[in-house]
């Protein structure tokens, strides 16, 4: 039996290195898009996860390339099975400096990469979403059918936009399973390193403050990237025909005071706290309903944030070697 043949948008990110070397792990061929943007975070890092990737499959292939780039990209998708589409402009904050830009890579380059794929014959489309399309109006645990109407940044609204537009595209092709996965504040090694977790533990290796945002009751629904890997794979797989959003979280939310205490017994060193207002954009709460996940694609989370910490804090001590 043939290979399988994916595309990988964003596939140097750091979803995106995790997803693709399990793709090329388990056999399949991969195509990795990546435009090596400097947002949210240094390039850089997405060449070393290049790197990495060659050094360990050589035969995996990277193309510079923006998802909004229709002509680039229509030549990678001939004779492809699947695709999964992470490339995006992530970041709550950012994206009220720039919520044109947002929309064109958020919006406009998913609409662009699902369009390509219906006209190469490809009938497996998972997309990354994000928990954010909740915002705070949304009744926790957060249900995949409830409204999802009250974004709370550009960057939420992108992600809800990118959904309406890729289930409305995906009448013009029943039989394409059109996927989107609403990732809840996926954390592991290779993490952007403004995020949280890999802030707060950089901070403590190095006897630095960490900064809280209010006054440690936010809670996050922390998930694991190796659990979010395997949910991709098991949607690309075995979801349904037609538009399907999935969350894929923990289920098990932990407010930001017990994540302190958590990464200074994971990183054995003490935390000290310096308290901020909470940004423009950032949500009180998040809290994964997984019930859908688990039924009807036979996934559940594994890893629990205290298991989860201690590969953080092992890749960053890696890093500082």
């Amino acid at each position: 039996m043939a290979a399988a043949r994916t595309v990988v948008t964003g596939g140097v990110g750091f979803i995106g290195y995790h997803v693709t070397r399990a793709l090329l792990a388990r056999g399949d061929d991969v195509v990795v898009v990546d435009d090596f943007s400097d947002a949210p975070y240094p390039r850089t890092s997405k060449r070393r996860n290049q790197a990495d990737l060659l050094a360990e499959f050589a035969r995996v292939r990277v193309v510079e390339a923006c998802v909004t780039d229709r002509r680039a990209l229509t030549p990678l998708f001939a004779e492809c099975d699947g695709v999964v589409h992470l490339a995006g402009l992530a970041g709550v904050r950012a994206s009220f400096a720039d919520p044109a830009r947002y929309a064109r890579v958020n919006v406009e380059g998913t609409a662009v990469v699902q369009e390509i794929a219906r006209e190469a014959g490809i009938e497996r489309f998972v997309f990354a979403s994000s928990s954010s399309v909740y915002g705070n109006a949304t009744p926790l645990p957060a249900l995949e059918d409830s409204p999802a109407v009250a974004p709370e940044s550009p960057y939420a609204a992108t992600k809800r936009g990118a959904e309406l537009v890729a289930s409305a595209l995906v009448r013009c092709n029943p039989r394409m399973s059109c996927t989107a996965l609403r990732f809840f504040t996926v954390y592991g090694p290779r993490q952007r390193p403004e995020m949280a977790i890999t802030s707060f533990v950089s901070a403590a290796l190095a006897g630095r403050p960490i900064t809280l945002f209010g006054d440690g009751s936010m809670r996050r629904d922390f998930t694991h990237v190796d659990d979010i890997v395997r949910g991709v794979l098991a949607a690309l797989d075995h979801a349904p025909a037609g538009f399907r959003a999935y969350n894929l979280g923990s289920g098990a939310p932990v407010d930001l005071t017990t994540l302190v205490r958590s990464i200074a017994h994971a990183a054995d060193a003490e935390l000290r706290v310096e308290h901020a207002t909470v940004p423009l954009g950032d949500v009180q709460a998040t809290f994964a309903d997984i019930a859908r996940a688990r039924d009807e694609l036979g996934w559940t989370p594994q890893i629990r944030l205290v298991e989860g910490l201690p590969s953080v804090v092992a890749w960053i001590r890696q890093q500082r070697e």
